[in-house]
């Protein structure tokens, strides 16, 4: 018995669609109405795959959701998170399709509370930023040979040997004074601040070191007080702050004249190397040796020079008496010279000076050469090219066909005009053309014979 006649489709122009095209509008669905956001929760069911990625759930106490942090992203957390831990994740909701799961695709992962600490620490960052406590035209630079260091720190913390250490290995003279306080736990901030304005007000030192070893954004909270941060931007002699790793950063970090991303950095960035300080040392004493050398050289060969430029008043007289001697002889010299000179000029204008007749007759005698130089030369010329031609002429004669004919030859040519020189391209029955001195005639070849 057929029902679909008694229940008719409700709406028979919906299409029917496949489980995959489903999921698939789902997961848009949802990408495209839930934003990126912050969950927190407990880590349960953590696992890493073969892959790298990290599949975990979120859970409180009435609920949970699955959860996917790939690879990429994971790669930049700072922690590995372990089943119980309490997390924030910022995520976007979306869905698996090919199971059809609801689940967070994470982009980020802190601890529980940091974000709010952070959130914290931006506040405050940019609030002391405002009133020109960060400035870097405010920060100072370190007294290159500090007499005294001061530290500010833990006399428990492995910071302080580490300080200590480098103190030791570059610098084991330099003095240290040690302003004890807690660097962690509660009140810790305050009780910083006040041993940076204790050292400030006995000025024991050129330099002070604020240092603590690394730790979680709540370990290194007590340099994010904003009492911390004054007292250092306050303080009378330079600060060094080396807190936590190089990746952390603190407001006491902003706040002093200089960063070190660790405390043994600190120390090094306000010590100098003793063995590089006695190599310099050695280096300038011996340039200090040696120009003293050079000078005193240069000093005793001036003196020499002085010493033979010194001579007896006596002397000096006697020199320039002789120097003036010197120079009215060569006076008279020049004086004579001079004169002969002037007379040899007025003799040779003298010669130089003639009448005009003179000057007429003078050019007569030189056209006259000129003429005479040019008949020999035409008489010459024209006789050379009569001998020329006389040879070119005999030449032409010995040449000439004619005169080979005259001789008693004849030449032999073919219908076509070319001159036979071979009998061999000749054939028998060949008409040819001989050619006398005078006269031609036509004969046929009855044969041909080699030479």
């Amino acid at each position: 018995m057929d029902f679909t006649d008694d229940f008719p489709d409700p709406a028979p122009s919906l299409p029917v669609l496949t489980v995959s095209e489903l999921n698939r509008m789902a997961r848009r669905a949802l990408e495209s109405q839930l934003p990126l956001l912050w969950v927190e929760g407990e880590v349960s069911n953590f696992t890493r795959a073969a892959s790298g990625h990290w599949y975990f759930s979120l859970k409180d106490a009435n609920a949970q959701v699955r959860c996917v942090m790939f690879r990429g992203r994971n790669q930049f957390a700072d922690f590995t998170p372990t089943n119980g831990d309490h997390v924030e994740i910022r995520a976007l909701p979306s869905l698996y399709e090919a199971r059809g799961e609801f689940q967070l695709g994470a982009e980020a992962i802190r601890r529980a509370g940091a974000g709010r600490l952070y959130e914290a620490f931006l506040k405050l960052k940019a609030k002391l930023e405002a009133e020109g406590l960060f400035d870097p035209l405010k920060k100072r630079s370190l007294p290159r040979f500090p007499r005294c260091l001061g530290i500010v720190t833990s006399p428990q913390a492995a910071a302080l040997h580490d300080v200590l250490t480098a103190l030791a290995r570059r610098m084991p003279g330099l003095p240290v004074i040690l302003y004890p306080t807690p660097v962690q736990g509660a009140g810790a901030g305050a009780q910083i601040a006040a041993a940076i304005r204790t050292a400030g007000e006995r000025a024991e030192c050129d330099v002070l070191l604020v240092c603590r070893g690394g730790g979680s954004l709540e370990d290194l909270w007590a340099f994010n007080d904003e009492a911390v941060a004054r007292a250092i931007a306050a303080s009378p002699m330079p600060v060094v702050s080396g807190v936590g790793h190089e990746t952390d950063f603190t407001l006491a970090d902003f706040a002093a004249d200089l960063r070190a991303p660790t405390p043994t950095a600190a120390a090094e960035l306000a010590s100098p190397v003793r063995a590089e300080l006695l190599v310099q040392l050695d280096q300038l004493a011996r340039q200090l040796h040696h120009h003293l050398a050079r000078r005193q050289r240069s000093e005793m060969q001036r003196l020499d020079y002085l010493a033979r430029r010194l001579v007896h008043p006596a002397e000096q007289l006697r020199r320039r008496q002789t120097e003036l001697g010197q120079l009215a002889q060569r006076l008279r010299h020049a004086s004579s010279t001079r004169l002969t000179t002037e007379q040899l000029r007025i003799a040779r204008l003298n010669q130089r000076l003639v009448t005009p007749i003179h000057v007429i007759r003078r050019e007569q005698q030189r056209l006259d050469a000129l003429g005479l130089r040019t008949r020999r030369a035409v008489e010459g010329s024209l006789g050379q090219r009569r001998l020329n031609l006389a040879r070119l002429a005999s030449s032409l004669v010995h040449l000439n066909p004619e005169g080979v004919l005259a001789r008693g030859y004849s030449i032999v040519q073919l219908d076509n005009g070319a001159v036979v020189q071979d009998a061999a391209s000749l054939n028998a029955g060949d008409t040819v053309g001989i050619r006398f001195h005078r006269g031609q005639a036509r004969a046929r070849v009855e044969s041909t014979s080699k030479d």
